[in-house]
């Protein structure tokens, strides 16, 4: 009897560990929990949402008072981890070691992203003030007619498809933003990743990164507002070297290298 139940519990065992992707050997994305549970429980994210975006409004009724008029002017926000909190796909994205873009398309298409604290808020009090708002996005063209349900259903204004400005082509967003500016000036740009506000920090290194943020150091919190994001950006991309094709041995030895202890 006794063998009887070691061998089924062996074969159990065999059959859980041969059900394991193989291709990240065990690692998963375990790496992602905290930065997740983070975004969905912690207090102090919230805080720093509503921190973002009251700054956002200060800046913007200042802009206000000095326009001048000869353009129209404009917010320009992010959507994902800007306007829309999308810790549920990085939790799936946990319990089910699915990697982007797995499954992102049918998130998106649920329209069941919550708002990120304070977005909402503002952003009707720019519409109130006869801002336009411009939401650029790198979702892609397929999801816009998904991403425009979801913002309509929170309350989001001026979310028409002309003020939805998706990826088309490339990833880099200044294409988009020097179209705005042809008729719109540009109050306040919103975002989660650097990379959202100048085409300076696309694909560079750490610690050039770290150099351009300093260089810019008062523009944070005036031109530029930036909104908490621990759990993926450019910044992780910059640990990689860009080189997404990495795999997920890799990549847990390219953390693990980047920290600095004492």
């Amino acid at each position: 009897m006794k063998k009887t139940i070691y061998l089924v519990v062996g074969i159990v065992f065999l059959a859980g560990a041969c059900s394991i992707d193989q291709s990240d050997n065990g690692i998963g994305n375990r790496h992602m929990i905290m930065s997740t549970l983070y975004h969905q429980k912690a207090a102090e994210m919230r805080a720093l949402a509503y921190q973002a975006y009251n700054m956002a409004k200060l800046r913007l009724d200042v802009e206000k008072r000095l326009h001048d008029g000869n353009k129209k002017l404009s917010v320009v926000v992010d959507i994902d981890e800007t306007v829309l909190d999308n810790s549920p796909y990085q939790a799936e994205s946990v319990l089910g070691n699915i990697s982007y873009p797995e499954r992102w398309s049918e998130w998106c298409k649920k329209a069941e992203a919550k708002p990120v604290p304070g977005s909402l808020e503002f952003l009707t009090y720019a519409d109130e003030q006869g801002i336009t708002i411009f939401y650029v996005t790198n979702r892609k063209a397929e999801l816009k007619e998904a991403t425009i349900k979801n913002l309509k259903e929170l309350g989001f204004p001026q979310t028409n498809a002309e003020q939805l400005m998706m990826r088309t082509g490339e990833s880099s967003k200044e294409a988009r933003r020097n179209t705005i500016r042809e008729d719109h000036k540009i109050a306040v740009l919103i975002g989660d990743n650097l990379n959202d506000f100048l085409p300076i920090f696309e694909e560079q290194p750490v610690d050039k990164r770290f150099a351009i943020t300093d260089s810019l150091r008062r523009s944070f919190g005036k031109r530029f507002i930036v909104l908490p994001n621990a759990m993926y950006g450019e910044w992780e991309g910059a640990l990689y070297g860009y080189d997404y094709s990495l795999d997920a041995a890799e990549k847990e030895e390219a953390r693990i290298n980047a920290l600095e202890g004492f």
